[in-house]
């Protein structure tokens, strides 16, 4: 249904192809809205007009979809061919080598033979990536980021394609080729790239209140990690478990990192797109080529249908999550990254993830978004990797036997021996055979229903778990959140949109819609859209959902920025450096020049980063050792200058020795606070150290 804004809510009752209820305000061509009728009906390429542009054909309101929906199979295809050679999303990606290994059998849950054994390990390579920019796009974008895991084990891949955010903006596929058409640079200008600080973004956006959950998420420092090492990954959707005599329970699946969370903050990001726009890729492979190999523990939430039946929301929406407060995750395995690829056209890029790939074991849900994922994967990488043979392409290829009758197609590597192409054959060679024990089999779900285009009822809540997300956050975070709404719907052009788009707030939290109406200067905050369900009381913070508290207990991963200049004190560097390695840590040198500095004792300390070219947000925390020439020098310096204003103005530690307390003041830091701790003597490093194991000081920024 849609309410008098043009929102269009779909609901159990209204979702119907039969439905005859006037729908009013829908968006039209050039940003307007129309009557229906005003406009040309909708159709599919071949003319055919279309009753309903938001759902997928199914067996009832929760079954699977049908694959004789031909407008949703034109409308995927086309939309998975759109790219010559890049991909349509998460072009821009970086992956590397490594292994999973369980850590408990699970054989009591799934017959999956990676679970089957405790300390069972299979090889791994896993790819991130953002999602709206090209593949030159810069790595700090506000964006969600790809999770995927292509696990190689002995029954087959098994690929986990997943976010570092556990919902996504929509319930449904067919609406996926609109989400990306909208946040992807306008076709009449190709710009803006790799952002959704624009009209069409928030246009659409701000129709759709099954967004509004995950708008909550990607406007938190969520959708700006500090790197791939520090976020977390999830499955996104409820898939099933099944054992071996056929058992079944739902799970949904979490990567945690054992490095904590972090990210960092608006300006920074801008500033290091600015410095480095290969942050995120220089940061993963300086950790693993120093053998600092990042972990993540793998988590799953299990469940079964009598906790299904009595959650307040669908465990087949795809806008929803299950607070661990409700369902805890139990750790079951770790995923250890500690080899980069030996060429990234060749892996990185030419590796093809799909939804479809599952071992026995593991079964997917009727969750619409991931039923259509499931087509559109394949679809989508037999495109782009130039023919059905992308699975000859080594880092495709499974690890473990395969045999099938498959042959022929471009670039093919290899085909099938001997006389028999086909099954069932009567000859004594005549290759493989399903094997109804071993192979893949799918929970007999019994499924009743019409066949119409329609989503279960609980899917029409789209206010309750935003607003658990935003409650959940520390006021800090929430400050964030409000300031990127502003600032992203500062940059629309058109002032219905924003509006339209701050209406949601207040089903979300008053005092968050009250900042961001403030924010744009608007005289008042606009009448909240009428909720198409009525959202749940009384949901509980959940302390999962903030960074903040899950953040690290340590420095160790983390990168120290160390200003110097001549003639500083011998003793006090060496206790920095050492502090900093003794604390799993990592720094880097800023100097004037390139060529390093000259410590009071003759010692030639080589820099890694000329001090123009080497900026605070470039580091966890900051050193600066400055003797009372090299401190006038850095006087004069606007670069140097930044360095510090920057590193105070993010909320870094910063460690002062020498003359480095008299530079500060030229910086305009003329009020030190707890976070800007004096370096005096050697052993005082070790302590300044453990303080930032907090990552920032963050008295100063509330």
């Amino acid at each position: 249904m849609a309410d008098q804004s043009g929102l269009y809510t779909p609901s159990a009752e209204t979702q119907s192809s039969n439905d005859t209820k006037e729908r009013k305000n829908v968006p039209g061509e050039g940003g307007e809205t129309h009557q229906r009728g005003d406009g040309p009906a909708l159709t599919t390429s071949q003319g055919i007009p279309v009753g309903d542009n938001q759902n997928t054909l199914r067996v009832g309101a929760r079954g699977p979809a049908l694959l004789e929906d031909f407008h949703f199979r034109e409308k995927i295809f086309h939309f998975d061919h759109e790219r010559i050679p890049e991909r349509v999303v998460h072009a821009r990606g970086y992956g590397a080598h490594g292994y999973f290994e369980a850590t408990e059998d699970l054989s009591d849950l799934t017959s999956a033979h990676l679970f089957q054994e405790k300390g069972r390990r299979v090889p791994a390579f896993v790819r991130f990536s953002t999602v709206a920019g090209n593949k030159g796009s810069v790595d700090l974008a506000r964006d969600v980021r790809g999770f995927a895991v292509k696990l190689y084990t002995e029954e087959g891949n098994w690929d986990i394609v997943g976010n570092n955010i556990p919902v996504f903006f929509i319930q449904d596929a067919m609406k996926f080729p609109d989400l990306i058409h909208s946040v992807k640079e306008a076709p009449d200008r190709a710009f803006p790239q790799a952002q959704s600080a624009h009209d069409n973004f928030w246009d659409f956006i701000s129709l759709m209140p099954e967004a509004m959950h995950m708008v909550m998420w990607t406007m938190s420092d969520r959708a700006i990690p500090r790197s791939f090492r520090f976020m977390e990954g999830f499955g996104v959707h409820t898939f099933r478990l099944v054992t071996a005599e056929g058992k079944s329970q739902f799970v949904k699946f979490h990567w945690k990192p054992k490095q904590g969370l972090q990210s960092v903050i608006w300006d920074e990001a801008v500033k290091i797109n600015g410095a480095d726009p290969d942050f995120h890729r220089r940061d993963l492979w300086t950790a693993i080529q120093n053998g600092d190999y990042p972990e993540w523990e793998l988590g799953v939430q299990v469940f079964d249908d009598a906790f299904a039946d009595t959650f307040p929301f669908d465990v087949l929406d795809a806008t929803k999550l299950i607070p661990e407060e409700d369902v805890p995750v139990r750790i079951v395995g770790r995923l250890v990254l500690d080899r980069m690829v030996d060429n990234f056209f060749a892996e990185t890029e030419q590796v093809a993830f799909c939804t479809q790939n599952i071992v026995p074991g593991i079964d997917f849900t009727n969750d619409p978004l991931l039923q259509g994922r499931n087509f559109s994967y394949l679809d989508t990488q037999t495109k782009r990797l130039g023919g059905p043979n992308f699975t000859h392409i080594p880092i495709n290829a499974p690890k473990c036997p395969f045999h099938h009758f498959q042959q022929d197609g471009h670039m093919a590597m290899h085909n099938p021996v001997g006389r028999a192409n086909y099954e069932p054959n009567g000859w004594a060679q005549g290759g493989p055979r399903a094997d109804p024990e071993k192979g893949h089999r799918s929970y007999p779900e019994q499924v009743d229903g019409e066949k119409r285009k329609v989503r279960g009822e609980l899917f029409a809540d789209h206010y309750s778990q935003a607003r658990q997300f935003y409650i959940s956050q520390t006021g800090i975070e929430q400050d964030h959140i409000a300031s990127a709404i502003v600032f992203e719907l500062s940059k629309v052009e058109t002032p219905a949109i924003r509006e339209r788009l701050v209406a949601h707030l207040p089903n979300i939290d008053k005092d968050l819609a009250a900042k961001v109406a403030d924010g744009l200067g608007l005289k008042s905050v606009p009448k909240a859209h009428t909720p198409a369900r009525t959202p749940v009381e009384g949901l509980k913070p959940s302390d999962s959902l903030s960074i903040l508290k899950n953040g690290p207990d340590s420095f160790a991963g983390r990168k120290m920025g160390l200003l110097l200049t001549d003639g500083i004190d011998d003793d006090l560097l060496d206790g920095v450096m050492n502090a900093i390695k003794d604390a799993g840590g990592i720094f880097e040198v800023v100097a004037p020049k390139i060529g390093g500095i000259v410590t009071a004792g003759g010692k030639e300390v080589p820099a890694q980063q000329k001090i123009d070219g080497g900026p605070s947000v470039l580091y966890d925390a900051v050193v600066i050792l400055a003797s009372e020439d090299g401190a006038k020098a850095l006087k004069g310096m606007h670069a140097a200058k930044t360095f510090a204003a920057d590193a105070f103005a993010h909320g870094k530690f910063i460690g002062v020795g020498g003359a480095g307390a008299a530079f500060l003041k030229s910086s305009g830091i003329d009020s030190p606070d707890d976070g800007v701790i004096a370096l005096n003597k050697k052993g005082d490093a070790k302590s300044f150290v453990s303080a930032c194991a907090k990552v920032r000081f963050w008295d100063r920024l509330s």
